[in-house]
């Protein structure tokens, strides 16, 4: 696609976005709820696309599981679609309102954004969360799928567009680029009179390139290197039911445990808890020195001595590394060098030290004895999520519809003029 005629699709977008933001509440959660019953009607047909897709990666790839879908998969993504209508509007809200001595009456609402763009990788299940939370708050969409999710990401691109139609609404509203080489995307990063926010989704490659050619305001969902802390007034059986969890649930998402911190007390009670679970699921792990000794004599089959680059790694596989530490303070030393301020835990009995982590940590989501794979919109209660923005201007955390508005100011006189 040409970039002449990338920007008379995109200004198509742009026209749709103004009669969308006109709509009523009541009409928007028509539509998903039309959405959601056309995905349903039509999952063998999304499920064959994403068969075709499947064909194009290996077993073990970890990017496998990102791209599956399922029934039960798809059940969920439907869910999620009838959550979003059932949330309030996110638009007109008032968010401040005050009278001045001069008469004027001033008050701050939220608006839609317009046009709101997400690049995003393997998941498939992203095109339909994005559209729905995106159409709620009142904004058209232009998305960018990977090459890996082309023929799934079609198929709903298309069912989305018909139920759209069915309830009144422009086609255009939804806009699907496909796949495409980069410089189509460096098109897309520069269409700043057709498109108000730009949000990345997917590896540090990714993310990166956006930062650097995009004209559009970007709002970060970076990569997540996750830590859990286990301190030494943890309760082990339940730490280590929590570290298991966040491990191996679903590895190759950017909620999951990468590395595991554990006061020196603890490291080998933790252990003994942990390794018989983990080698069931060949669970590769990168110690340190003093874990590596501990983990060497339970005879731990999927054992490596970590390496510096190990703590900065975020795995997305079933691999993680271990380090120990003397107290709270090099815990939290460590988390606010190495993370990328996604997802934290810290597993204590201590309200004291729990307190202070939660306060001191420096994450979009910081968690006391409980697993770290909650950060999630969907288990947040949002309806699903555009993805969680690790920066701290406007969004942070979970993305849905409230995060995808923004606002103006509006203020009404009588004639007054200043002086």
């Amino acid at each position: 696609m040409s970039k002449r005629v990338l920007f008379q699709k995109l200004a198509q977008v742009k026209k749709a976005s103004r009669e969308l933001a006109l709509s009523t509440a009541k009409k928007r959660n028509m539509a998903l709820l039309g959405i959601a019953s056309a995905l349903q009607k039509n999952q063998a047909d999304i499920l064959e696309a994403n068969k075709k897709d499947l064909e194009n990666v290996e077993t073990e790839d970890p990017l496998r599981d990102r791209l599956l879908l399922t029934k039960e998969r798809l059940k969920n993504i439907i869910s999620d679609i009838k959550t979003v209508a059932k949330l309030s509007d996110p638009l007109n809200l008032i968010l401040e309102q005050r009278t001045l001595k001069n008469g004027l009456r001033i008050k701050k609402i939220t608006v839609p954004f317009g046009v709101i763009s997400v690049i995003y990788e393997s998941r498939p299940n992203v095109t339909v969360d994005v559209v729905s939370i995106c159409l709620k708050a009142g904004s058209a969409i232009v998305l960018k799928g990977g090459e890996e999710a082309r023929y799934s990401n079609q198929v709903l691109v298309r069912i989305m567009k018909e139920a759209l139609k069915k309830a009144g609404f422009s086609g255009d509203l939804i806009l699907n680029i496909g796949h495409g080489e980069r410089q189509l995307v460096k098109h897309l990063l520069s269409a700043k009179d057709f498109i108000d926010l730009i949000i990345p989704r997917g590896g540090p490659g990714l993310i990166n390139f956006v930062r650097v050619h995009a004209e559009i305001p970007v709002i970060e969902t970076g990569a997540g290197v996750c830590h859990v802390y286990v301190d030494e007034d943890a309760d082990i059986n339940m730490a280590g039911k929590i570290v298991y969890n966040a491990k191996v649930s679903r590895p190759a998402v950017c909620n999951t445990l990468d590395t595991l911190l554990v006061h020196k007390k603890v490291a080998h009670s933790l252990a003994f808890e942990l390794a018989s679970l983990l080698e069931l699921k060949q669970v590769e792990i990168f110690a340190d020195s003093s874990n590596y000794q501990i983990w060497e004599k339970l005879k731990y089959p999927f054992l490596k001595r970590a390496l510096k680059k190990d703590f900065d790694r975020e795995f997305l596989s079933l691999k993680m590394a271990i380090k120990t530490v003397n107290n709270i303070d090099e815990a939290l030393e460590h988390i606010n060098r190495h993370s990328t301020k996604h997802s934290e835990a810290i597993i204590t009995e201590s309200r004291e030290k729990a307190k202070k982590f939660l306060e001191t940590a420096d994450a979009a989501c910081v968690y006391h004895n409980v697993s770290i794979r909650f950060t999630d919109g969907s288990q947040f209660g949002l309806g699903g999520e555009i993805g969680i923005s690790t920066q701290k201007l406007h969004a942070r955390g979970p993305m849905s519809i409230r995060e995808m508005t923004t606002y103006k100011w509006v203020i009404e006189g009588s004639g007054q003029v200043r002086t």
